[in-house]
């Protein structure tokens, strides 16, 4: 949409003539902790040609302090996070995903646990922003990526009130709070794409939101069938929150290519691959009851005779990302699940 500058409704602050531009932000409590783009009425109103969008819609209510944020406001902290005006809608969409019930942004800034929004975006709206599918996907390096995923951060900071040490009460908090966000590498998965097994059409862009913590590297190198494969990502994965946590947090699956193509010479379909891990990760319950093998962390003794999953039913979930070459994939983990914290959602992208 076409804005004039003057148009604007967003409170106006003027510097001091001494005063230095970077400097005056940092001090005003605007940043991340990293330097920030001056929103200027000209880089808003640059920034709001992106969307057809009114300016003064009302986009999302924003936690905790629960104050509603227009597309303009979120505009603003687009222009601070380094987006280009293309990149907006799909931090629109990113704001409205964070801000449901569901998602539960509050909850998730005011845990002591490590995570914060995970940013999954699918669709062609992807290629189109030219975002990161491949070689250092969860990295640095890609604009688009970076500054989608700080952008909303920036909006719950700087609109919502979400600041560490205030609401956000991280014990430790990780680096994929400042921005984590990436795009599925379609083109070359085995399986459908995130937003079609979530019930979204292959050609509508998406963004997936996903409560999650710092990736962590999963390395298997010898493993040449997709049973093999599958026996040694479960044990990975049964590190999620620790060995003696079980039905109560999610995951991600960060496929690499060079593992995806054991699956896919098996024949495994993507649901397929997750039945095999649910399997292989039951386990007896007298192997987790608290106290059991000397550690006080586990479940209730009343459990001893079950068979106990590691994860609820749709909990575990596999996105296609990353480099060619490198038989390493990526376990995220989730804060807690459901009722207990958050789910995944997942908002078309508007133009």
């Amino acid at each position: 949409m076409t804005v004039a500058p003057d148009d604007l409704v967003s409170r106006r602050v003027t510097l001091g003539a001494a005063e230095d531009e970077a400097e005056a932000m940092f001090e005003r409590g605007w940043t991340d902790g990293l330097p920030v783009v001056a929103p200027t009425p000209e880089r808003v109103a640059h920034m709001l040609t992106g969307t057809s969008r009114d300016p003064g819609e009302v986009v999302a209510v924003v936690p905790p302090n629960l104050v509603p944020c227009t597309v303009e406001k979120v505009a603003v902290n687009a222009v601070l996070a380094g987006c280009r005006p293309e990149y907006l809608p799909v931090v629109l969409a990113a704001v409205e995903a964070a801000c449901t019930d569901a998602f539960n942004m509050h909850g998730l800034l005011a845990t002591t646990w490590f995570s914060g929004p995970v940013v999954i975006v699918n669709g062609p709206v992807a290629h189109a922003i030219g975002m990161n599918s491949g070689v250092n996907a969860l990295g640095q390096g890609n604009r688009a990526n970076a500054t989608i995923g700080r952008a909303l951060q920036l909006v719950v900071r700087n609109v919502g009130g979400g600041r560490p040490g205030e609401v956000d009460r991280a014990t430790l908090g990780q680096p994929g709070k400042y921005t984590f966000c990436f795009a599925e590498n379609e083109a070359d998965s085995p399986w459908e794409p995130l937003h079609v097994t979530r019930g979204f059409g292959a050609g509508e862009s998406t963004v997936t939101l996903f409560a999650g913590e710092a990736p962590r590297g999963f390395a298997d190198q010898l493993g040449r069938d997709a049973p093999q494969l599958a026996t040694n990502l479960a044990d990975a994965l049964l590190t999620v929150w620790g060995t003696r946590a079980v039905m109560a947090f999610d995951a991600f699956v960060v496929v690499s290519p060079e593992h995806a193509r054991v699956f896919r010479d098996a024949g495994w379909s993507k649901q397929q691959v997750v039945d095999e891990l649910h399997e292989r990760m039951l386990r007896p319950g007298h192997e987790l009851v608290r106290g059991s093998g000397g550690i006080a962390e586990g479940v209730d003794p009343a459990f001893a005779e079950a068979q106990i999953p590691k994860f609820r039913p749709g909990g575990l979930n596999l996105v296609h990302a990353g480099g060619g070459a490198g038989l390493f994939s990526a376990i995220i983990g989730g804060w807690a699940s459901g009722a207990l914290g958050s789910d995944i959602v997942t908002v078309a992208v508007r133009d």
